[in-house]
């Protein structure tokens, strides 16, 4: 649904809370409860507002027809089980998995602080967004955050001849003192399933090396990536070995799915991932004193003298900050499509 805008369309502008209040709305029209649509209005708002368009309004589309499959439960009510001085599970009941986080967050971060690591073991849930929201509040209060998680097998592993993997990203947040924290989200593939969606409403090429049409042979064209094709992993048997970690940490070691272990065939639309998600939290004051975030910012400092002009996450907070005082620009088509899904 969503994509960058062009000059040529006529345009809106929305505050964060505008735009999180009309996707809130959505989704309580669409049968999720007002605590799941909160939490998922909130995630896919601030993704729109920081220039994350393929997990942005983009995703809307998918969860309605997850919704609406009775793919996903949108009433669910986590179950959260606290069974290790370090360690938490939750039993997301078939639902979306930033509820799950959201109901363990307190005790996650109580237990972090505590004995200055703590693991949440997320199974039976969804995940169809962005991963740096999962991660980047925890930096925001002093802590290290790190979280995997699967998706659809749509990944074929290095030297292999069929998918398997998902995308199956990889999501960090550190503190950095006088600054925005350090964030990184990635797939694990070349190219997010979500980039690869857009480009082919645009049609547009992809860069050479992304993915395989349904004959196995290198494609750019992301139709035939869509069309029983698949991607290839990221940095050949490197990013293929950073996806099968994800396999094991987010599925294996949570009690979720493998991303070749659900069939949504019976469930015609449904497009949310069943699968899993592990975020491990650490409070760096428990390590070399209270430095880590100076160290942080030294080694900005650093990486920045020896010419990288960009850390990861640098267009993110710029986009945000332009939305302070312009707005969240969207197109007026765009906000018509999503204010008749409200009624």
């Amino acid at each position: 649904m969503s994509q960058p805008v062009t000059s040529s369309q006529a345009m809106e502008s929305l505050t964060l809370s505008e735009l999180t209040a009309l996707l809130q709305q959505i989704f309580e029209r669409h049968g999720t409860s007002q605590a799941v649509a909160q939490v998922l209005a909130d995630n896919c708002a601030r993704a729109q507002r920081d220039g994350s368009y393929s997990h942005g309004v983009f995703r809307i589309p998918g969860y309605l027809a997850s919704l609406a499959s009775n793919w996903v439960d949108g009433q669910a009510v986590p179950q959260v089980e606290d069974v290790a001085s370090g360690f938490i599970r939750v039993d997301a009941a078939n639902g979306f998995a930033q509820p799950a986080l959201a109901a363990a967050r307190e005790l996650l971060v109580e237990k972090a602080r505590s004995a200055g690591i703590a693991v949440l073991a997320i199974r039976n849930s969804h995940h169809f967004a962005a991963l740096w929201p999962d991660v980047e509040p925890f930096a925001e209060e002093g802590l290290v955050a790190l979280s995997v998680v699967n998706s659809m097998t749509c990944v074929v592993p290095h030297g292999a001849q069929k998918p398997l993997f998902g995308t199956n990203p990889i999501a960090f947040a550190a503190p950095c003192a006088g600054g925005h924290p350090i964030v990184f989200d990635l797939a694990t593939s070349a190219i997010a399933h979500g980039d690869v969606q857009i480009a082919a409403r645009k049609d547009h090429s992809l860069p050479a090396g992304m993915g395989v049409d349904k004959h196995g042979e290198p494609t750019q064209n992301p139709k035939e990536i869509l069309d029983g094709g698949a991607l290839l992993p990221f940095g050949g048997h490197k990013g293929s070995a950073l996806s099968m970690m994800v396999e094991l940490l987010a599925a294996a070691l949570t009690g979720g799915n493998f991303s070749f272990e659900f069939d949504w065939k019976q469930h015609p639309g449904a497009q949310t991932p069943w699968t899993g998600q592990l975020l491990i939290v650490i409070d760096p004051t428990k390590s070399g004193g209270n430095s880590f975030a100076q160290r942080s910012a030294e080694l900005v400092r650093q990486m920045h003298a020896v010419g990288l002009e960009r850390m990861p996450g640098d267009r993110r907070f710029i986009e945000r900050a332009k939305s302070v005082g312009e707005g969240i620009p969207m197109s007026a088509e765009e906000l018509a499509r999503l204010r008749a899904l409200a009624q």
